[in-house]
């Protein structure tokens, strides 16, 4: 039954991709043929999600990579792999969608200024935004191994998430470019089920999500 439901995540993320891969390839093929397409201002709520979710998402595909080598319990490398390839193919789309609109990828803006959250992402030990996790707390990963480093992982995880989904859900009432803010949802929704299914494996494993 866990296989099947880490199935459905990756299932319901990949269709998320393939709608807005597709939507995207029209954008870039035909632009001149939609004069009412607006490119979005390199300090709007559209520019500055996929700035800034590219950044998310890199981290968590790293700590992804970080267990796979740190545990033999399939059911984590399984979700690890699937977290790690659904949300490296979202940062390559959200990186592409900059690159379209002739935007650059980096601000001199703090990150999620754009949410009016600017004065929260103070770069910590390198936790840019809110649910990333710090240098040190990567480099604890990188220590550790079998079920502590599952455990471990599983939490950092889950906070990940939630700041994850709480900035999505800020393109998703924000964004202005409607594929965006279809992705954005997709991933409200994808990763809202993930941290169920993270709290079911903790507890599994005699834990409980941080916070």
């Amino acid at each position: 039954m866990r296989r099947l439901h880490i199935g459905w995540v990756a299932g319901a993320a990949a269709a998320v991709l393939v709608a807005a891969g597709a939507a995207t390839y029209a954008l870039a093929e035909d632009g001149s043929a939609a004069p009412s397409l607006k490119v979005p201002a390199a300090d709007s709520a559209d520019a500055g999600f996929a700035r800034d979710m590219a950044v998310h998402h890199q981290q968590a595909v790293e700590m992804s990579y970080i267990v796979r080598d740190r545990t033999k319990n399939e059911e984590v490398r399984r979700l690890a792999y699937d977290i790690a390839q659904t949300q490296s193919n979202q940062r390559g789309m959200m990186l592409g969608w900059l690159d379209l609109w002739g935007l650059p990828k980096v601000s001199a803006d703090p990150p999620m200024t754009w949410m009016g959250m600017g004065d929260m992402a103070s770069g910590k030990d390198g936790a840019l935004m809110p649910g990333m996790a710090t240098n040190t707390e990567l480099a604890k990963l990188q220590k550790l191994s079998g079920k502590q480093a599952e455990i471990f992982y599983l939490q950092l995880m889950t906070d990940h998430h939630k700041g994850g989904v709480h900035m999505a859900e800020g393109c998703a009432a924000e964004c202005t470019v409607g594929v965006e803010k279809r992705l954005a949802q997709g991933m409200v929704t994808a990763q809202r089920s993930e941290i169920q299914l993270m709290a079911d494996m903790l507890k599994e494993r005699g834990a409980k999500p941080r916070s």
